[in-house]
């Protein structure tokens, strides 16, 4: 029985060795195997107090272009939860909309980095960090600040309005650094582009509170960059000075303070370019060309170094000159005198350019709108000679098949039609599209860049005649103060429509004040009455003038008043299309008066204070006038013309069927054109003026012509013609000389004559917006014709017969001469008188002022110069 024990037991051990044997053997093959796995996978990293903190690892990342992610979002996992942290004025949700990421989404390290980008790509944040820990998202960031305010600094050369137009940050917007970057860049473009390379723009943040930023652009300007030396390299033919002569741009030199074309301007280079090829085509150089223009800009950014290069090539002459057409109209032996140059010519492509236009417009007036003329050359370079062949192709003639107006928003079309020339069915004819346009400008209703384009109609022998107009205001409400030469203090205002209710009827109200005049007159113009080519209007006044005469010192008293109140009736039309004639009826009361407590004694006018000649004119008088006007007009633009003439003779008869009788006459004459192509404008201008009595009257004061400023420029107002001066005697009864210690009476005269040249002068385009327009000018005039006055003493104060002209005549002492006086007549000559000067004029936002530094040259007794002169607002 024990032996049986013993065996058993000794099997069981063998057993449990034979099992642990092979347990252990299965966990070295186990182990062995797994080996392999095991020494791919890294060494998991020491816990936290080893690892970098994750805003750390997210600005490194950043910095080196990566992303913000911990290296335990490179295995794949699913999305646990999202938390925001950081948002101030967003919403969590709102930074979750950007991650593209949901909660039960699979993601990668890839997914997680294009989250983060699509967070900067926002331009929401200035930071952002994505951490991840097994799932569960955490966002962090910080917002971009909300601009307050921009503030611009140190600008001054520029407009701060234009300025702000580059600028597309703006206040309650997120503030970005790229669109900071990018509003700099274009700032100093606009300077660059006005010339000043040397300007730097500094943006600066200020922090507020609530994550709020004031964005600062601190503008140092610098001087404009100016063109030191223009260097010409390749001229053989031509001298450098004289092809700089061509060019807008100009070299920097000190007496060119008032021009900007010394300043550098890209733009104004290619112009010269243009301009230089130009010039050199003209002077027969058909080869030329402009080979490279470089502009250096100097180290210290304040000039420019420009050097053209240039290829000028041989000259060339005008070969064989002919004309062809394919027109019946144009028969080329009759249309050969429009081609002014001729074989042994130098070659000119101005004349060539020239010719084109004249063959157009003549096609143009034989109703074939669209004429193609074109010139085929044919160059020799062995003779020098360029053979030349203007072309005219076959068009059908055409007819206007519709004429359309595109921009009146308050004019009526029938307003604009009655203006245009041609009609639907008339032939076309380029000169009447021409006058046409000039018409329509000047009625002074539309902008000056209106423009009548010729379209293809339905068919190729019919054109649409289309006028693209842009309405300009034609309301004006003007209240003006100033100050002139001539009235001293003025204040006037006015209420005038010239398009009342867009159908071209004027109305007008107005009303003066100054120093020496009162007025107000209302008036209305209807210039197409029931459809008709005739105008009607009337006017009604009421002028309070009081008259002036110059005493010691200049200075100037009260002399005689005058009241005028009445009306006016009257009509004009049309005889040709430049040729106009109107008729007028005027009836008014006038009422001439002089101070009683001044130059009255015992309720008598006393010649010793107010001189015989005023005396004799004091009363009521009734005028009643019938008139008319013969008037020719061809000027382009009747506010500024530049081309064109104008004519004028006018008669008025007095005392039909009542009042006082006299017959008014008046011719005037004005021509303008550009003066040798260019843009000065020449004006030779002329007046004539006479007036006489009838039925045994005399031509009282207030009905003579007065000469002097404003129109006549280098003398005082009415400083021309007859003239009665009251000299002072001194102690010694000797006369005082001195002008500026005689009374100066003006009498008018009953002839004149004014002549005038002037030259118009052109300035840049910022000057010209200003309203600045000066001018040269030269003035011939004269006053003449009155019948010798009876002045006060003649060998005492009782004798009343006239005198001959300059003679003294003594009187006894008056009121401001205690040694007496004596009175001259002068002036009285139809002698010219002559004066020289410059003028500008100026369209200024408180009125018209003028401007005329002038002088007398040639003058006669008794005449009153005056070398500087200005007036503002009306003039009188």
């Amino acid at each position: 029985m024990q032996g049986t024990k013993a065996n058993t037991a000794a099997a069981r051990q063998s057993w449990q060795r034979t099992s642990a044997l092979l347990l252990l053997s299965s966990a070295l093959a186990s182990l062995l195997s797994s080996a392999p796995a095991l020494a791919q996978q890294p060494r998991r990293p020491d816990p936290q107090p080893q690892r970098p903190s994750a805003e750390a690892e997210a600005r490194a990342a950043e910095s080196r272009g990566q992303s913000a992610l911990p290296a335990t979002a490179a295995n794949a996992g699913i999305v646990r939860s999202v938390v925001v942290r950081g948002t101030e004025r967003l919403e969590p949700e709102t930074v979750r909309s950007y991650l593209n990421l949901a909660i039960g989404d699979r993601y990668d390290r890839d997914g997680l980095d294009t989250a983060l980008k699509a967070l900067y790509a926002s331009e929401l944040f200035a930071d952002a960090t994505i951490r991840d820990d097994n799932g569960a998202l955490t966002v962090e960031v910080k917002e971009n600040p909300v601009i307050n305010r921009i503030v611009i600094e140190g600008g001054k050369r520029v407009k701060e309005e234009k300025i702000r137009e580059e600028i597309r940050l703006a206040p309650r917007q997120i503030f970005t650094r790229s669109k900071a970057r990018a509003d700099l860049g274009r700032i100093l473009e606009l300077y660059r582009r006005g010339g000043r390379f040397a300007a730097s723009v500094e943006p600066k943040i200020i922090q507020l509170e609530q994550n709020r930023v004031d964005v600062v652009f601190e503008i140092n300007e610098g001087p404009k960059s100016k063109i030191r030396q223009i260097n010409i390299l390749g001229n053989v033919k031509k001298k450098e000075g004289e092809i700089r002569k061509q060019m807008a741009s100009k070299q920097s030199r000190p007496w060119r303070f008032f021009s900007s074309n010394d300043t550098y301007d890209p733009d104004r280079l290619a112009y010269d370019q243009q301009k230089l090829r130009q010039y050199y085509l003209t002077e027969g150089y058909a080869d030329f060309r402009v080979a490279s223009v470089v502009a250096e800009l100097t180290p210290d950014k304040k000039d420019f170094l420009v050097t053209y290069v240039v290829e000028e090539g041989e000259r060339y002459k005008f070969g064989k000159v002919d004309l062809k057409s394919d027109l019946r109209d144009i028969k080329p032996s009759e249309f050969r005198p429009i081609i002014r140059m001729k074989e042994g010519d130098w070659y000119d492509a101005q004349a060539i350019e020239n010719t084109v236009e004249g063959l157009s417009e003549t096609a143009g007036l034989l109703g074939y709108a669209f004429a193609d003329v074109r010139p085929n050359f044919e160059r020799d370079k062995e003779k020098l000679v360029m053979n030349v062949t203007f072309q005219i192709g076959e068009v059908p003639r055409v007819y206007v098949e519709k004429v359309a107006i595109n921009g009146n928003t308050i004019t009526y079309d029938q307003v604009i039609r009655r203006e245009f020339r041609l009609a639907e069915g008339d032939a076309f004819n380029s000169i009447k599209v021409k006058r046409t346009k000039d018409r329509l400008l000047g009625l002074g209703f539309f902008q000056d860049k209106l423009d009548i384009e010729q379209k293809p109609g339905t068919t190729p022998d019919r054109i649409v005649l289309e006028a693209n107009v842009e309405e300009r205001p034609t309301g004006e409400l003007q209240l003006s103060a100033g100050f002139s030469s001539i009235e001293r203090f003025i204040f006037s205002a006015s209420v005038r429509q010239r398009n009342f209710r867009g159908r071209g009827q004027e109305i007008r109200l107005s009303g003066n004040i100054s120093s020496f005049s009162r007025s107000v007159e209302a008036g209305f113009t209807e210039p197409y009455l029931g459809g008709r080519n005739l105008a009607l209007g009337i006017d009604i006044f009421r002028r309070d003038f009081r008259s002036f005469r110059f005493t010691g010192n200049n200075t100037r008293d009260t002399t005689y008043t005058q009241v005028s109140t009445g009306f006016q009736v009257r009509t004009g039309f049309s005889i040709t299309e430049f040729w106009a004639a109107s008729l007028r009826y005027g009836l008014s009361r006038e009422e001439i008066g002089l101070d009683e407590a001044v130059f009255f004694t015992n309720g008598v006018c006393d010649p010793l204070r107010a001189g015989r000649f005023l005396c004799e004119q004091l009363g009521n008088r009734t005028i009643s006038t019938v008139g008319y006007s013969i008037i020719f007009n061809s000027l382009n633009n009747v506010r500024l013309p530049s081309s064109g003439q104008r004519f004028g003779f006018n008669q008025d008869l007095a005392g039909l069927p009542i009042g006082i009788k006299f017959l008014t006459s008046r011719i005037n004459y004005d021509w303008f054109t550009p003066l040798f192509g260019s843009d000065f404008i020449l004006n030779i201008g002329g007046e004539a003026s006479y007036v006489t009595g009838y039925g045994g009257q005399d031509v009282i004061l207030t009905n003579r012509f007065f000469l002097g400023q404003p129109q006549f420029r280098g003398f005082n107002i009415r400083g021309v013609g007859p003239r009665v001066l009251r000299r002072p005697l001194d102690g010694n009864g000797e006369i005082v000389q001195d002008r500026r210690q005689a009374l100066d009476d003006a009498l008018g005269g009953q002839a004149s004559y004014l002549a005038r040249v002037e030259v118009r002068i052109p300035l840049g385009s910022a000057i010209q917006e200003l309203g600045l327009r000066p001018s040269l000018f030269a003035d011939v005039g004269a006053l003449w014709s009155l019948r010798t006055p009876n002045l006060t003493c003649q060998n005492g104060p009782t004798f009343n017969a006239p005198i001959q002209p300059g003679q003294t005549t003594p009187c006894l002492a008056s009121d401001g001469f205690s040694a007496g006086f004596v009175e001259q007549f002068l002036g009285n000559t139809p002698r010219p008188r002559v004066s020289v000067g410059l003028g500008v004029n100026w369209n200024s936002p408180f009125g018209p002022f003028r401007f005329d530094l002038a002088k007398a040259l040639l003058t006669q007794p008794g005449d009153d110069p005056q070398l500087f002169q200005f007036n503002v607002g009306t003039a009188f």
